[in-house]
């Protein structure tokens, strides 16, 4: 069975660490150090690189009316210098090692992370933990950033399949904080000021919030050693007392009138080509029915053998690029089908998405394409699996996400435990789901 991750494991805070599991010579172990601080990471044997991620369980779902687009504010701010280091300092102590270093920021979650030598993993550490805890908000860079995110939010603006996934998921999820965009909006981010942007930062960046995860050339002690030093070294009080935020729970609060009427939007842009998605409501991020959401999302539309693609593109030449996806978010999901064609052709090529996704729902699936779709998705299962990143990226979601790591075969048990029956049922489910549709293009009154 795969490890439950539990909010405090046996043993007292600051322990050696939880041996989680070990598969083909690797260990994962996880500690949880005074003040709530989780610490978890996974030793592969012969690797000279190692990947840190700094988990934030903060999304720009957890914005409050004034702090909208704090969450993406504080992503690029935190590289903008702390109180001992500059924005150049930051960046020449990666350069010169070889290294990399980024952040992402999502709905529910921020991560700081970076690749290096296993020999400059306490560098990296150092210099994220700094400024995770340590950073300066300074209300002239934050002036310049603003400038600079409003031009990433209109280079996003000029891509129109951002667009119609954006206004898909508001749309779908209209009235609810996981509708919101991610970056904010061009209206919110000039409108937010820097005292919210500093009292969104030391409400949420706390030690009961933060997920350390590491993998590659890792040694779990030293790691853990250096990761409380670098805390105690920026001011955070890691107090004996205090436990990790609870796990998000499944249930996404009120959500009333969320996705149930169906709803079409037409976004009016001058390109050369119709983006559109069908789609609705999903499931959320710990339905059990996320095994079966894979296997579905790879016969309908996962891959150039899929349904859309030899429908809309091999059999009918409609379209370049079409697929279907899956959001999954605490309590809440969307799931959408998309393709990109000619606008004289928008109207029939969305008919098509809804008759494919009716018929999937209706017909089931055949054997082969089960048993084509296992094959896929554990194929890219192990090779996604083959670089460090990818691992520590797994790692850091376990623990905030799912609250439960599983090994590699037990992953591929999952998968392959799906029937054509529970395909065939989430798929009706989605498809009585009502349906909206969002459209990008050239497109006249």
């Amino acid at each position: 069975m795969p490890y439950a991750l539990p909010l405090v494991p046996s043993g007292a805070p600051g322990t050696d660490g939880e041996l989680i599991a070990g598969q083909d010579g690797a260990t994962i172990r996880r500690t949880v150090l005074p003040g709530g601080v989780r610490v978890i990471s996974e030793h592969l044997p012969g690797q000279r690189s190692a990947s840190l991620g700094a988990w934030i369980g903060v999304g720009s779902r957890d914005e409050t009316d004034g702090h909208y687009g704090s969450t993406h504010f504080l992503e690029h701010l935190l590289f903008k210098g702390t109180v001992r280091r500059t924005a150049l300092d930051i960046a020449e102590a990666f350069d010169a090692v070889g290294g990399e270093a980024n952040a992402a920021t999502g709905k529910e979650h921020t991560c700081y992370y970076a690749r290096v030598l296993d020999t400059d993993l306490p560098m990296a550490v150092d210099v994220i933990a700094d400024m995770v805890t340590s950073a300066a908000i300074d209300a002239d860079e934050l002036e310049t950033e603003r400038e600079v995110i409003l031009e990433e939010l209109a280079m996003n603006d000029d891509d129109p399949s951002d667009v119609v996934h954006e206004r898909f998921s508001e749309t779908v999820l209209a009235g609810h904080a996981l509708g919101r965009p991610i970056g904010g909006t061009p209206e919110t981010i000039r409108a937010v000021p820097r005292d919210a942007v500093w009292e969104h930062y030391r409400w949420h960046y706390r030690p009961e919030t933060l997920v350390v995860s590491a993998a590659g050339g890792v040694d779990h002690d030293a790691l853990v050693s250096q990761v409380a030093d670098a805390l105690v070294a920026g001011g955070w009080d890691l107090d004996p007392a205090r436990a990790p935020r609870a796990r998000r729970s499944s249930d996404a609060g009120d959500t009333s009138g969320i996705g149930t009427e169906p709803r079409e939007l037409t976004v009016r842009r001058a390109v050369e080509q119709a983006n559109v998605v069908i789609g609705s409501t999903g499931i959320s991020a710990t339905d059990d029915r996320r095994f079966t959401l894979s296997v579905l999302n790879a016969v309908l539309g996962g891959g150039m053998s899929s349904r859309l693609f030899q429908e809309i593109r091999e059999k009918r030449g409609l379209a370049y690029s079409t697929y279907s996806f899956a959001s999954a978010h605490g309590g809440l999901g969307t799931f959408g089908l998309y393709a990109g064609c000619a606008p004289a052709k928008v109207d029939q090529v969305t008919k098509i998405l809804g008759e494919e996704l009716d018929r999937f729902a209706d017909d089931g699936i055949t054997d082969a394409e089960l048993q084509r779709s296992v094959g896929q998705l554990s194929g890219g299962l192990v090779l996604g699996l083959e670089d460090s990143g990818s691992r520590m990226s797994r790692l850091g979601k376990a623990e905030l996400v799912y609250g439960e790591l599983m090994t590699l075969e037990e992953s591929l048990e999952r998968i392959r435990a799906v029937t054509a029956d529970d395909v065939r049922e989430l798929a009706a489910d989605l498809a009585s789901r009502p349906r909206s549709v969002v459209r990008v293009g050239p497109f006249g009154d």
